[in-house]
């Protein structure tokens, strides 16, 4: 009886064994396998090291930190720079290049994290996303320095007659009409992944203090004026406001990067956002590493860590 007794424990005894590896890091994490899905702010764009190519995908953005800081038992990232919504869905082309596939196909069923950053490259028409619009300011402040000359092309600032005078007048915002646009395609996203992984816990992941809350203080730091610096700060304010909304009426969880990055703007003094002419290892106007950093701590904080 007691050989029979000593048999079965020595057997338990190396089930567990067998078993610890994948239930003690499932425990760590606490929320199983974690996929990692966005644009280049997700990526960490030109945050070393770097790797999938056009991708830009770096070993430093927040969802490596989180996913290290978890202990995930399995951790996917499939971000890419100049990933737009439609590109969760449909594979990624950049002058015909195939450079990524759709995003969602890395979601499992037993899938228990999904980190998503997206929606900042719909403000675009090309594949550059918002490289289209980052151009356009800063081409309009070489001309019209002392103007607004982004808000001008984006929010149709035109000439009018009013009031028996010629006035300056804005018609339909179509950065702003993009934001709106993207808010169903984005919750439709959404659905998707609860029905690709429906014991997940999803994030969608906002964007960061990009832009300071005073145009003025961009005087000589970076080449956009004031008065446009204000306009793009209000854009990207309403982006981070889409987000939300969608978040909250689609199952999944927000997560506020601008409030905990704020001051660490590109014209700030001490950057966690890069400016046009990068200080440290980022693409322009995104974040460095500190910036990955602090985005990897609202996610954390997010899940109660």
């Amino acid at each position: 009886m007691l050989r029979h007794a000593r048999k079965f424990l020595v057997a338990a005894a190396a089930l567990v064994a067998f078993a610890a590896p994948t239930t003690g890091a499932q425990a760590q994490s606490g929320f199983g396998p974690y996929v990692a899905l966005g644009d280049s702010y997700a990526a960490g764009a030109g945050v070393p090291s770097q790797s999938a190519g056009l991708c830009l995908r770096s070993d430093r953005n927040y969802g490596h930190l989180v996913a290290a800081a978890l202990g995930s038992p399995r951790y996917t990232d499939v971000t890419c720079a100049a990933a737009k919504v439609k590109h969760l869905t449909t594979a990624q082309y950049d002058a015909f290049l195939r450079v990524n596939d759709p995003q969602l196909d890395a979601l499992r069923p037993d899938t228990g994290l999904v980190t998503l950053g997206i929606g900042g490259n719909d403000l675009g028409v090309t594949d550059l996303g918002v490289g289209d619009v980052i151009g356009v300011c800063i081409a309009g402040a070489v001309v019209n320095p002392f103007g607004t000359p982004c808000k001008d092309v984006y929010a149709d600032g035109h000439w009018e007659w009013r009031d028996w005078s010629f006035q300056w007048v804005y018609g339909e915002d179509s950065l702003r009409a993009r934001i709106a646009g993207a808010a169903p395609q984005l919750a439709d996203m959404l659905r998707k992944i609860h029905a690709k992984s429906p014991n997940a816990k999803v994030l969608l992941v906002g964007y960061p203090s990009v832009l300071p809350e005073d145009g003025r203080s961009c005087l000589g730091r970076q080449p956009v004026t004031p008065g446009d610096v204000d306009y793009l700060r209000g854009v990207l304010g309403e982006l981070n406001a889409m987000l939300a909304r969608t978040a909250a009426a689609n199952g999944a969880t927000y997560v506020d990067t601008l409030t905990p990055t704020r001051g660490h703007d590109a014209c700030s003094a001490d950057r966690w956002v890069e400016g046009a002419l990068p200080g440290s290892p980022a693409v322009p106007f995104h974040p460095n590493a500190a910036g990955e950093r602090a985005m990897a701590g609202a996610v954390l904080k997010a899940l109660g860590r």
